[in-house]
Formats: structure tokens, sequence, C-alpha cells
């Protein structure tokens, strides 16, 4: 697969199947990814892995603290700017739409909203998680080498035949998270990620987000 057909193919895959992916994989679409670009070579990323039993620990304890903390504890970063501006705005709202029709979820129906929602928090059913970290000293241009990484990742899943789904969500678990991984006070936790194999009959699968034609982003001159 080229880098061309792993860039369209990627999606955000909200259901996997029950199919567990081997550690030797997972070792191989890290190893590829470390060679992301990173300024100064600082590379300033930070990945747990968990799967098997461990996942289901992890998951079941998720579980039981959203019967009475459902919006978890509070990211430690805005996910979106606040008061978020055109055209934005309006692609983010036509992503959510779009992704609830393939569900058949009426925008008013706020309990079946609720319900897809939280699947975030069993990770779509993925066998694997991921979970990205920052040094708290990093900077704005050390995120975006992270950011670069998190991409590396699910590019290289896609050269295994494997699928992903980048899951800002886990940011309001930063606490949970954090000792249940045993992660070092100085990591600030970025987002999760579902990897394994994905349901190509499920519908919401079916969803291919919209891109903006080049004229809207990119200026040429010296041509």
């Amino acid at each position: 697969m080229n880098v061309t057909e792993a860039l369209k193919t990627r999606i955000s895959c909200r259901a996997f199947l029950d199919r567990p992916v081997p550690e030797a994989t997972v070792r191989a679409i890290l190893d590829g990814a470390k060679w992301s670009p990173s300024g100064g070579n600082l590379q300033p990323w930070h990945v747990h892995v968990v799967t098997g039993a461990r996942l289901a620990e992890f998951l079941a304890l998720i579980a039981e603290k959203q019967k009475t903390t459902p919006f978890g504890e509070g990211s430690e970063y805005d996910i979106y700017p606040k008061d978020l501006k055109e055209p934005y705005k309006s692609r983010r709202f036509k992503c959510g739409e779009d992704m609830y029709a393939t569900l058949g979820i009426a925008r008013e129906d706020k309990a079946g909203r609720l319900m897809q929602f939280a699947r975030n928090f069993r990770a779509f059913d993925a066998p694997v998680a991921l979970f990205f970290a920052i040094d708290r000293q990093m900077g704005i241009d050390q995120w975006a080498d992270l950011g670069m990484f998190t991409q590396s990742v699910m590019l290289m899943a896609r050269e295994h035949g494997l699928h992903t789904c980048a899951q800002e969500a886990w940011a309001i678990w930063p606490k949970t998270i954090a000792e249940f991984l045993n992660m070092p006070p100085e990591l600030m936790l970025f987002c999760g990620m579902g990897l394994g194999f994905m349901d190509e009959t499920a519908p919401i699968n079916r969803l291919r987000t919209d891109r903006a034609p080049m004229e809207e982003w990119a200026s040429f001159s010296g041509f």
C-alpha cells in the first residue's frame, strides 16, 4: 500500500471486529511510526498500549465511573477552541450529523446520541487501545510533532491491513488513565486510539467525511 492509498483509506473506524492483533504487528506499527519528524529530533511522544484482560479491566473501571461521572473528570486542554468560528464550526457540525445519520439517530434523539458517544469509552470494541501523552514541559511545536507521530501510527496501521480511531474523547479521563497506566506526573494525556480490524458490515464505518477543495486553503505563487 502506498502513502496515497493509506491516506485515502484511513477513516475513523467506530466498529471493530472481535479479532486480536498480534503484539508483533503493534510493535511493527510503532517502530515504523518512530521515523516521524520532530523539531530538534526531540521525539516528544509517549505511548501506552493496552490489550487483552488488562484492557477489559480498564474499560470496566471506566464504565463503573461513568455511572456517577458520565462526562468524566475534565480534560487538561481545550479539545476544540471556544467560540469556534466558520468555516470550522459548520464542518464540525456536518461531521456529527453525517455520522449519526449512518446510524439513523435523529438530532432530537439525545439518548441515542449519548449512547453512541459512550461507545468511545469502550474504544468502539477495538482489541487494542493506545494512549498518547507528551511531557508537560513541551510547547505548541512539540504538540504538532506528537500529532505527526499519531498520524504516522494510523498510516502504518493501514499498511498492516488495520484501522484506527483517534479519540480525543479519552482526554476527559486524564486522572483515571494516568493512575491505571502508572503514567508519570510529568506526562499529559493527549488522546486515545482504537486499533484493530474494521467491521466492514457496520453502517457507521460507511461514513466518509468531506474535504474542502484545495482552493479554500491553499495559495500558489511563483509557478
